[in-house]
């Protein structure tokens, strides 16, 4: 801690006044003018014993404790903290500050900094957090998956965080800076984008990166050579009083369904997200029926139908508008958004096939299936465990589908939460040598 000589006073007396008007504190809700500083009002009282749930809340805390050198100081700062002496905290890269009631009239200045991340860091944790659809899905839900956090060390060890004040208290930390620390584990607690924030990027900073690799990745995959511009005839030959020759035979069709225009917004028109939606659809539908003479919807139930919206429009859900389609549709079929990012991922993986392999265990009869842990055995993938159509291990999954195919799926290590991966394969080696980049 810095030396007290070295420390910043404590604020003016008509700050201190007004921070004791304790009556007006409210909830945890920053007020957010700068996305790169976000100010949250003073939280209240503690009722329960612990000050996280969360496995990132509960390593904050274990990193202030493994700093501490004073078991007494820290016990005191936990009990300013319960009791609400803690006032507005403001975190901006690299530090968190607050002032903080003690014994005297006046409040202390108190702040912790840690390091922030480097550019090459970040590139590491947004270019995992792309690459997974279950991982950008648990950040919009306020969630932080631990093997996305291990990508660039966010979360603090012990020695990481620096605890600074203005009080007279030479301990490490003293028992206001404590007080903050085991308040800020409960602003991580409501939104793990402060944590983000504290190692030096927003939210909108974060979101938008995201959305804008995923962006890059759908145009790659969707770029396709411009068409060939239809034949002309000059207008002199065509007006010449000669004897027309046969139609000529229709043109082919394109290989993929045109794009609609970019639709305004403005008062009284409609929503254009709903406008380039029905427009994007129709020019989908009237292709396939162009090419294939099948409507590729009629079978389709509500639930099949709204995966397959939320799959044409790339994104996952990151941008303004998709997070409104998949809030919407899943709001229409009684589901949540996660749910729905589980199953375009399915979709993506294989269409309804693959969706029916998400939502449908069944089993199989006598051949492939029983072939398929023998054969994973002798590859060196032992350890397979089977459940109806299932093989699985504490991270990886094979689903045998009715199509004859192995579908790919993985989860966090310990963690029945599995996400479709990989392309299906008729064999099931195959089908994890290609899940693992073999």
């Amino acid at each position: 801690m810095t030396p007290p000589s070295a420390r910043r006073a404590a604020f003016p007396p008509d700050l201190a006044e007004g921070s004791r008007r304790r009556g007006r504190r409210t909830g945890a809700t920053a007020a957010r003018t700068d996305d790169r500083r976000r100010t949250f009002p003073a939280l209240e009282p503690l009722t329960g014993e612990a000050f996280a749930s969360s496995w990132w809340g509960n390593a904050w805390v274990e990193a202030l404790e493994d700093t501490a050198l004073d078991p007494a100081r820290l016990a005191r700062g936990r009990a300013y903290a319960g009791r609400g002496e803690v006032d507005a905290i403001t975190v901006t890269p690299g530090r968190v500050t607050a002032y903080v009631h003690g014994s005297r009239p006046r409040p202390y200045r108190t702040e912790i900094r840690l390091r922030t991340l480097s550019d090459d860091d970040w590139d590491d944790f947004l270019s995992a957090a792309a690459a997974r659809p279950d991982h950008i899905a648990a950040l919009l839900d306020k969630e932080v998956p631990q093997a996305l956090a291990t990508v660039a060390d966010l979360l603090p060890a012990s020695g990481d965080l620096i605890p600074d004040c203005s009080c007279p208290d030479d301990g490490y930390p003293c028992k206001h800076a404590a007080a903050l620390c085991y308040q800020t584990a409960r602003l991580l607690e409501q939104d793990p984008f402060v944590l983000f924030l504290m190692r030096g990027m927003g939210e909108r900073e974060i979101l938008a990166a995201l959305a804008h690799r995923n962006a890059t990745r759908s145009a790659a995959e969707h770029t396709s050579a411009p068409a060939a511009p239809p034949p002309t005839v000059p207008a002199e030959e065509a007006l010449a009083p000669r004897r027309l020759p046969a139609l000529p035979p229709p043109f082919p069709a394109p290989a993929h369904p045109g794009r609609p225009p970019a639709y305004p917004e403005g008062p009284g028109t409609p929503d254009p997200l709903a406008l380039d939606l029905l427009a994007t659809e129709a020019a989908a539908r009237a292709h396939t029926l162009l090419t294939t003479g099948a409507d590729p919807i009629a079978e389709l139930n509500t639930w099949q139908d709204a995966v397959r919206l939320a799959a044409a429009h790339p994104g996952s859900g990151l941008t303004a508008s998709t997070r409104a389609l998949y809030r919407h549709l899943a709001g229409a079929t009684g589901r949540t958004p996660t749910e729905l990012a589980r199953s375009v991922a399915a979709w993506r993986q294989g269409g309804r096939t693959a969706l029916d392999v998400l939502d449908e265990p069944w089993d199989p009869p006598a051949g492939p299936f029983d072939r398929a842990r023998p054969a994973l055995d002798a590859a060196d993938f032992p350890g397979f465990r089977p459940w109806r159509n299932r093989l699985s291990t504490d991270s990886l999954q094979l689903r045998f589908g009715r199509d004859g195919l192995w579908y790919g799926y993985e989860s966090d290590a310990g963690r029945e939460d599995w996400w479709p991966r990989g392309t299906p394969d008729t064999d099931p080696v195959g089908t994890i040598t290609a899940l693992l980049g073999r």
